[in-house]
């Protein structure tokens, strides 16, 4: 009788290893073995061929290799007459990808070689399933993906996965978009089946949507707040910003553009009078007062071309005094006397030797009509000016140097009222599912507010990196935000914008910051970024800088599955990373119609729709 185990591996086997040079392995198969399929047991197995497993059996070790390629190699028969007629045997050329050790695990990575002479066999189903296995017993799974190897279902792992910097490429119309809202849909799902309660309060997921695509009810899941923002109209959401998220130092910087030497400095002290005089009882008063101080000053002056730049400055904080539907300026009541170099006012009294007089001019009386307004931005202007011109009256700052990040601010003010709520003091995590929709923002605002807010959650999650917390910040068309060769922009605002996002994903981790970032074009991003993501989805990609960013950062893809991603169907990616073992192709699950992105191609033949009715009485 046979013995059912010999004969299994008698069928399963396909030749024997013939030589061995580092990690590259060749197999000469067995002249019996050509054909590209076998029965066993009645079933139809897959005969090895370029792009599937082989496992090569070294004592109590399985080495399992992927097949990169085969060739003829010529045999000569010796014992025949025609024995210089040559024939050729089929061999292949065999990449290691890892080892199931003595109890049965699949480890990736090489850690033995196969010897000379070592058999070679298929695989069967069970340890085909047990190499593409990536959750242990008792993780959380997540089922989102089809193997394009053997067509059976691959769960990939939430520790491990949704823990790590994750980055996904494509060329648009790959599935990359419906692959990132999978993945977040399933994490979400699972975690929220899990505990709820524990989820919503320790777990934050923001979405950066450039495009809107994941702003629809369903998408991504029904529980989630959308912003929709917008620059072009004031109907838009407003993300909430308290007066102390917007004063803070970085943020003033951001909105400003403020450089490092100059104008940072100046920000600082303005922050620090509005702390002053905010933090009294009588703020109103305060600033009241240093009006009056400064405009004695101002009148004392004999620099004429300082002193007419520091009335405008204040013409900039003082309110209008409009009189029969005209605006009395400040200063009409003020000339300038060039003799002696000093100010007369209309009654003829000179301020700097008749400091009362002061007291009687417009621009003095009109610091008593002075109010605060509800915009926090606008009196922050306001206290910029005061600081500005505290400034020049002591020699401490030029105005050519501090007036443009006044302006910036200024040329900024309409926009941020749009996207900013000030009066709201509310967490912008309502719900813990917050999805920015940024595509009615213009492009300048489009820079600012993913680093604006980007800083401001993942300084709020170093705050709280004591309690179990987590925060998932996914960046989809990142190539807006993180390339390095954007042309719209200085080099040290440019630099700054990537160093934080830098800092976010090199350090993140640590806090419980995770970042996942998707982009048609890799090679614009920042190859800092790139190569600290932990788990690659690679779709279809076709220009050759980008793939070529592809092999930088992924050092452990193979060449063969490197040469497969410009052909990769839609839907279909590669997944390589921590998470796994080794490189695998995936087909991802399709989400239902009312689930997805709004990302879809528009058919034509759905924007101009078939009429029978005219089709066929045409006059020819």
């Amino acid at each position: 009788m046979i013995d059912p185990r010999l004969q299994k591996e008698a069928i399963l086997r396909v030749g024997e290893v013939t030589e061995v040079t580092g990690r590259k392995i060749s197999v000469t198969v067995d002249k019996d073995k050509n054909l590209s399929e076998l029965f066993f047991d009645g079933d139809l197995i897959r005969n090895v061929a370029v792009g599937s497993y082989i496992d090569i059996r070294k004592g109590f070790f399985s080495l399992i290799g992927k097949v990169d390629g085969e060739f003829a190699r010529p045999d000569f028969a010796q014992d025949s007459a025609a024995s210089k007629v040559p024939s050729a045997k089929r061999s292949l050329s065999i990449s290691l990808v890892g080892y199931v050790d003595r109890s049965g695990k699949f480890f990736g990575g090489t850690k033995e070689l196969p010897l000379v002479g070592n058999e070679a066999f298929l695989l069967t189903s069970e340890r085909v399933h047990q190499i593409h296995s990536l959750v242990t017993k008792d993780a959380i799974a997540m089922s989102v993906a089809i193997s394009d190897y053997e067509g059976f279902e691959i769960s990939l792992p939430v520790d491990g996965l949704m823990n790590s910097h994750i980055a996904v490429f494509g060329n648009t119309g790959s599935g990359k978009s419906n692959t990132v809202a999978l993945l977040y849909k399933s994490y979400i799902a699972a975690m929220r089946q899990r505990n709820a309660t524990a989820f919503n309060r320790n777990v934050r997921v923001l979405f950066l949507d450039f495009n809107g695509e994941y702003s629809r009810p369903d998408c991504l899941t029904s529980e989630k707040r959308v912003y929709n923002l917008s620059t072009r109209h004031d109907q838009g959401d407003k993300i909430p910003l308290s007066t102390a998220g917007f004063f803070d130092f970085e943020t003033i910087a951001i909105l400003s553009d403020a450089t490092e030497k100059t104008q940072r400095p100046f920000i600082r002290r303005s922050l620090e009078l509005a702390n002053r005089i905010w933090g009294g009882e009588d703020s109103l008063g305060h600033f009241q007062n240093i009006l009056r101080q400064q405009i004695t000053q101002i009148l004392k002056m004999t620099d004429k071309e300082r002193a007419f730049l520091l009335i405008d400055y204040l013409r900039q904080v003082l309110p209008e005094n409009v009189n029969a539907g005209l605006v009395l300026p400040i200063d009409h009541d003020l000339e300038w006397h060039n003799v002696s170099a000093q100010f007369v006012t209309a009654n003829g009294t000179y301020p700097q030797t008749s400091p009362a007089s002061i007291l009687n001019t417009e621009i003095y009386r009109r610091t008593g009509d002075f109010q605060f307004s509800e915009d926090i931005i606008h009196d922050f202007i306001s206290i910029c000016y005061v600081q500005l011109i505290w400034d020049v009256l002591s020699n401490r700052a030029q105005n050519e140097h501090i007036a443009p990040v006044i302006n910036k601010l200024k040329s900024k003010q309409a926009d941020i009222r749009k996207v900013f709520d000030p009066r709201n003091v509310g967490d912008i995590f309502s719900q813990n599912v917050v999805v920015l929709n940024l595509h009615d923002v213009n492009i300048e605002m489009k820079k600012t507010l993913p680093l604006l807010i980007a800083k401001r959650v993942y300084q709020e999650q170093k705050d709280r990196a004591d309690t179990p917390s987590a925060l998932s910040l996914v960046i989809d068309e990142a190539h807006n935000i993180l390339s390095y060769e954007s042309s719209r922009e200085s080099e040290a605002w440019k630099d700054y914008r990537l160093e934080t996002f830098e800092e976010i994903i090199k350090e993140g981790r640590k806090f419980g910051v995770f970042v996942t970032i998707s982009s048609q074009r890799p090679s614009d991003i920042s190859q800092t970024i790139t190569s600290q993501a932990h788990n690659y989805f690679i779709h279809r990609l076709i220009n050759s800088r980008d793939l070529q960013s592809i092999a930088t950062a992924v050092s452990y893809i193979d060449k063969i599955t490197e040469e497969s991603i410009p052909t990769l169907p839609t839907g279909t990616c590669i997944f390589s990373g921590m998470a796994g073992q080794m490189p695998m192709k995936l087909a991802m699950k399709a989400l239902q119609d009312w689930e997805q992105p709004k990302s879809t191609t528009r058919k034509l033949s759905d924007v101009v729709p078939f009429e029978d009715d005219d089709l066929f009485n045409l006059d020819f």
